[in-house]
């Protein structure tokens, strides 16, 4: 019941949220998800109500293990519908590999800053530095991550962590558009979005009225006197998801952190699960039962409640006396991660690093799609390979397993802090010499301020 409560809370919420996109101009002219706006009035709706001591049938941390499932089915349907790069053009590459070490070296270097800001406010916060090193899974990952990675700090014995991870990302998806989309419109303006067009008014209003309506083009794979075509998209996610706990169960075994952590990383054992299920279908050949638009649709569901819960999983109790510090370190992220983004982004090469730029600023304060939401103002019908590009860096991305490695083994007290952040810094070394190496660090190719 309390699962089916905070899932009719939500819903209630993105209702709200549609209305209020619709109706209100600034959420209009600034696209405001109806998501974002649903989750940000989830949250202060929760959090009022646990401060008047009414029940509403479910909590915060019904809240926060919804953002983890979703999340791991989120991983499981964007691996199933992923088609891989060997269809990509190759002109698109150095973009991908350039966005991805970016995005890596935020990875590495916020915590850093983030633990060094909890230490330098040690005398004033009793928040221990290690939390800071929640940062890197809540801005550069999003809430599903930052759930994730906190429920493992949590194992560690670091009270609330999933709690202060939330928080964190909350206030990233916040700034992905709260900046993002002004940074779009100073582009337009000065004229360095080179394909932006007018947006049309459904757009603006996040939805379609009855004449704009289309038929969206989803095949049916099966007979739906037998079984839905949805009913076995989700199918195949569930068998994932069983095959997702084995692997974590078997990865518990390896000794040490290791087992905690591999074992802890259901959206990656997800992952893996998705892949062995592709596979096995195409062995079979039987792939030709699954449709990519259908499952990126499941995906595009995940994403939205996963947002809407995140917002929702946030007790102001549980971090109320960290909320300054928590606060402050939000503020010093984001405006290191806007530098980085903006000035690494113009050095790339090539005609679309204005919409890289905000395509990589909105990934690294929220998620992909956050990114790609901001890149639609700029080039609303895809005319660069911008968002081909994001999708695509989720490999490169996968150079940034040391780091977690390091900041988990810091959390399970294997290393200590100062051996955690010269690690960091190698690390952000490297990733500074691969921006070097593959050419995506020179000169301007744009101005915008």
């Amino acid at each position: 019941m309390s699962f089916m409560m905070a899932f009719g809370w939500a819903g209630v919420m993105i209702c709200i949220g549609i209305y209020l996109r619709a109706k209100i101009p600034v959420l209009r002219s600034m696209l405001v998800p109806a998501s974002v706006a649903a989750g940000i009035l989830g949250f202060g709706f929760v959090n009022f109500f646990i401060y008047a001591g009414i029940s509403i049938g479910t909590d915060t941390q019904t809240y926060t293990a919804i953002v983890n499932h979703l999340f791991t089915i989120s991983f499981i349907s964007i691996t199933l519908a992923e088609e891989g790069l060997g269809k990509k053009k190759r002109h698109v590459i150095k973009g991908v590999a350039a966005l991805g070490i970016i995005w890596c070296l935020l990875y590495a270097l916020t915590p850093l800053i983030a633990a060094g800001i909890l230490a330098a406010l040690g005398g004033y916060t009793d928040v221990n530095m290690v939390y800071g090193m929640l940062v890197p899974f809540a801005f550069c990952q999003g809430p599903g991550q930052a759930a994730a990675y906190g429920a493992i700090f949590e194992q560690y014995g670091w009270q609330n962590a999933s709690a202060v991870a939330l928080a964190f990302a909350s206030i990233g998806f916040i700034a992905a558009f709260l900046i993002g989309i002004p940074a779009a419109k100073a582009g337009i303006k000065k004229g360095i979005a080179r394909h932006c067009v007018k947006l049309d008014e459904a757009v603006q209003r996040g939805y379609l009225k009855k004449n704009e309506q289309t038929e969206y083009g989803v095949r049916e794979t099966t007979c739906s006197s037998s079984i839905e075509t949805l009913a076995f998209h989700s199918a195949l996610t569930g068998v994932c998801y069983i095959l997702a706990v084995g692997i974590s169960r078997i990865l518990g075994f390896l000794p040490g952190f290791m087992g905690t952590s591999m074992s802890g990383m259901m959206f990656m054992n997800g992952m893996y699960a998705a892949c062995l299920v592709k596979w096995v279908m195409k062995k079979l050949k039987i792939d030709f039962l699954q449709d990519t638009a259908l499952q990126g649709r499941i995906t595009g569901w995940t994403a939205d409640y996963l947002i809407v819960c995140a917002f929702m999983s946030v007790s102001v109790s549980a971090v109320r006396e960290w909320l300054v510090p928590i606060i402050i370190v939000s503020a010093v992220t984001v405006i290191v991660t806007f530098f980085v983004c903006f000035y690494f982004g113009q050095r790339i090469g090539g005609e679309n690093d204005f919409e890289r730029t905000l395509g990589l600023y909105g990934t690294c304060t929220g998620t992909v799609p956050s990114g790609i939401s901001l890149v639609r103002i700029v080039d609303p019908c895809f005319e660069t390979a911008t968002a081909v590009e994001l999708g695509a860096c989720n490999f490169v991305m996968l150079a940034s397993t040391p780091v977690y490695f390091i900041i988990l083994a810091l959390a399970s007290g294997s290393i200590t802090r100062p051996e955690a952040a010269l690690l960091l810094a190698a690390c952000v070394l490297i990733y500074l010499t691969a921006l070097k190496i593959t050419k995506s660090w020179g000169a301007k190719t744009y101005t915008w301020l």
